[in-house]
């Protein structure tokens, strides 16, 4: 009975206009999910900055100041634990239902921040802040992790422009407010956006057959490391809240720069992937340290009351850099994997030149004088963060931003100590806006000092493993997801090739195979293009056949009986000649050995007849 070919499936031979709205449902929700990270990463970090001592002066009189300012700033000792388990929830579950949470925890605590009238309220709304942006930062980027690499260098630029101008936009709503309740609930209609883009994302990501679960999740060692991020995140969020206790200033600094040291240390114990892991979680925690507490205190001394141009003059400068940004972090993108750690140095050296020019140009009395430093910032952490999140693995960038935030804090600790120590004997109002500028200049020459030993690190990690940091050694998540590939997040932390199976050199001696042998009848006509190689298709053995079983090959020519055969007993070492072979198939004598073939690959199982089941093949005979 002649076996029909196996026709294709309708789904294999889908026309020109399915594979158009293929292409188009992609593009859209790669479209719909940088509008979403262009809105949801500055509603997560204009959470992080402490505001309520601009309101002190509308607060009820039965509520300390120093009390509100304690609970106002529990928001980043919140984000920074909650990133973490974050991390390892989106490691098993995807992105969109994280992000969906995160944003509906920002809305709730926007709409109960109304409402609030004690202090414990106030901290508990503000924990609720830091875990919804603690959930919304780590699912926005394993989100873009799964989409092409624009969309990584899009999420560095806007966290980087993010850090810019967080203490602006934190800032901006309390301009001539009546009620200290708007620091709880700065951007409430932004809020809802986000929440409009995220249901869109998820509609549209539900139908590309997105499921809400990712897979096995992460292994137990990265578990562990990312879990481990916590532990330096509760020392420093302990640190903070001593500080609001009349700690001395002389002990601040000390422990705040051995914070920044643990970090490191970590980052260079715990990443993944060798010198590329370490590398990258160096340039996320030397931008995460300096950028958005350098932006702080730049942004307190330029405000109209100090004799700076105010917010309404700072905001072109905001702009401006964060388009830089945005174009540095594309020009990154569209560089080699190799050329990574140049352009995270290059990055790195451009942050110097901005602390540099914040050093010599501010303060300034106008708002153009600012676009200068302000571009040189965003644009080198744009670029070193683009370069950071390149070559190395979910994985990887996940564990760097835990540390992320921890040193953003560990950064602001650093800054607020030195701002205390020069402020000390400040005693009149030129005095005090002197000490601000002495302090901001001092802070600059400190982060850019700290920004060169992360440069130097990378370029000794470079020279003792180039390969494992340009992103093309080492065996972890892809660098890019294929459509026809699962995604770093669904359990694969590796990308290992499989390597070919090869087939040993024929010897006398067979091994047994545990597989079962099938019996192939000669004579059997196959259909199709026939090959000289070309076996006939096997039927299945009513019976276990013990090891020996012949295999041959229908009889199509003498030029296709070229392969040698080799045999066991007595005729060891003879070789089949052609036309040898009888017509059918004779069982083998008692007590003597049958053929066995010493080079053919094991006959696979049988698999069903298209004969056997409906479908769209030729019509049955």
């Amino acid at each position: 009975m002649a076996v029909p070919p196996i026709q294709p499936t309708r789904a294999v031979t889908a026309g020109p206009a399915g594979l158009v709205r293929t292409l188009g449902a992609s593009v859209l929700l790669d479209v719909v999910l940088g509008l979403l990270v262009a809105v949801a990463l500055p509603l997560a970090i204009v959470a992080i900055p402490n505001t309520i001592s601009v309101v002190a002066s509308l607060l009820p009189p039965g509520i300390s100041q120093i009390e509100m300012m304690r609970a106002h700033g529990l928001a980043l000792p919140a984000m920074m634990l909650t990133v973490p388990l974050a991390a390892v929830a989106v490691r098993r579950m995807r992105a969109a239902p994280l992000l969906i949470a995160g944003l509906t925890v920002l809305a709730l605590a926007d709409a109960a921040g109304g409402y609030a009238n004690s202090t414990l309220l106030v901290g508990v709304l503000r924990v609720l802040h830091g875990i919804g942006a603690g959930l919304l930062v780590p699912a926005t980027l394993v989100a873009v992790w799964e989409r092409p690499l624009i969309l990584r260098a899009v999420w560095g630029a806007m966290l980087a422009a993010s850090l810019l101008a967080a203490q602006a936009l934190a800032l901006w709503p309390l301009d001539e407010v009546r009620s200290w309740k708007v620091t709880l609930q700065p951007y409430p209609m932004l809020t809802g956006v986000a929440l409009t883009l995220a249901a869109v994302y998820l509609i549209l990501w539900m139908r590309s057959g997105g499921s809400a679960v990712a897979g096995p999740g992460p292994s137990d060692a990265e578990r562990g490391r990312l879990l481990m991020a916590a532990v330096p995140a509760v020392g420093i969020a302990a640190l903070a809240l001593g500080t609001t206790f009349d700690w001395p200033p002389e002990l601040l600094v000390p422990a705040a720069a051995l914070s920044i040291v643990a970090l490191f240390a970590l980052a260079s114990a715990g990443a993944f992937e060798g010198a590329g892991g370490r590398a990258s979680a160096y340039t996320m925690l030397a931008v995460g340290v300096v950028v958005l507490p350098t932006a702080a205190q730049v942004t307190y001394v330029e405000l109209g009351g100090l004799g700076g141009p105010g917010l309404s003059g700072l905001w072109h400068a905001f702009v401006i850099a964060g388009v830089f940004g945005l174009l540095a972090a594309w020009t990154a993108n569209r560089l080699g994997d190799a050329a990574m750690p140049l352009v995270a140095a290059g990055g790195l050296v451009i942050m110097v030149a901005g602390l540099c020019s914040v050093r010599l140009l501010l303060p300034a009395a106008d708002g153009p004088a600012l676009i200068f430093p302000f571009a040189l910032l965003a644009v080198g952490a744009a670029a070193a963060l683009a370069s950071a999140l390149r070559s190395p693995g979910a994985g990887t960038a996940l564990f760097a931003l835990s540390l992320f935030f921890p040193g953003v804090l560990s950064g602001f600790l650093l800054g607020s100590g030195i701002q205390v120590v020069r402020l000390n004997g400040a005693t009149t109002p030129q005095a005090l806006v002197d000490a601000f500028v002495d302090a901001l200049h001092l802070w600059a020459l400190i982060g850019g000092g700290l920004v060169v030993m992360v440069i130097v690190l990378g370029a000794l990690l470079a020279r003792r493993a180039p390969a494992a940091v340009s992103g093309t050694a080492g065996a972890t998540v892809s660098d890019a997801v294929s459509p026809d590939e699962p995604s770093p997040v669904e359990g694969r932390d590796d990308a290992r090739a499989e390597k070919p199976h090869t087939a040993s050199a024929p010897t006398g001696e067979m091994r047994p195979v545990a597989a079962p042998q099938a019996v192939v009848k000669p004579d059997v006509p196959v259909a199709g293009p026939k090959s000289a190689l070309a076996p006939a298709v096997p039927e299945p053995a009513t019976e276990l056949e013990p090891m020996g079983t012949e295999i041959r090959f229908p009889r199509e020519s003498a030029a296709s009986r070229t392969t040698p055969v080799a045999k066991t007993g007595s005729n060891a070492g003879q070789e089949a000649e052609e036309g040898d072979e009888p017509a059918g198939h004779d069982d083998p004598e008692p007590g003597s050995e049958p053929e066995r073939i010493g080079t053919l690959p094991v006959v696979p199982p049988p698999t069903p007849s298209p004969e056997d089941e409906l479908g769209d093949g030729p019509a049955r005979a």
